[in-house]
């Protein structure tokens, strides 16, 4: 006991860290804008892209261990039939409409599309997607609520 005596011992409560809706859609959309610079530069280079992520598996002995795998990311951009690309912004399982009926954004180039991911991270940070992000992911909370 004379070693606790020594301390300063009191009660304490940890203060709950008040997660703003807002600025965590922003940080999950720069992350996933993030990854598809990523992977439209490694395509740009004629590499492949494969990402990983840390999951729990059961191993052979039935104890749950931490293991890296491979993560799916859905590819971003699309060409047409002319040969054009063009970028979606998918959140929450929808695309992000930027305008009204304005849901992808014109590229031309493969090679120009880390420059407008550069500049939508931008538009993310600066709040100007903040009404579509919100929209989403309401949107997609009624509909995992209907189905529960």
């Amino acid at each position: 006991m004379s070693h606790l005596k020594a301390l300063k011992l009191t009660s304490a409560v940890p203060a709950r860290a008040t997660a703003d809706p807002v600025q965590r859609s922003r940080e999950k959309m720069i992350a996933a804008l993030a990854e598809q610079k990523q992977m439209a530069e490694a395509k740009i280079a004629g590499q492949a892209f494969t990402p990983t992520h840390v999951v729990r598996k059961k191993n052979a002995e039935g104890v749950r261990v931490e293991v890296e795998a491979t993560k799916r990311v859905r590819q971003g951009w699309f060409t047409d039939g002319n040969g054009k690309v063009f970028f979606a912004l998918r959140y929450a399982g929808k695309t992000i409409e930027f305008a009204k009926d304005k849901n992808a954004v014109e590229i031309g180039e493969l090679s120009a599309l880390p420059k407008v991911i550069d500049t939508l991270v931008e538009a993310v940070r600066a709040g100007e997607l903040d009404a579509q992000l919100t929209a989403a992911a309401v949107e997609r909370g009624k509909m995992l609520r209907k189905s529960a």
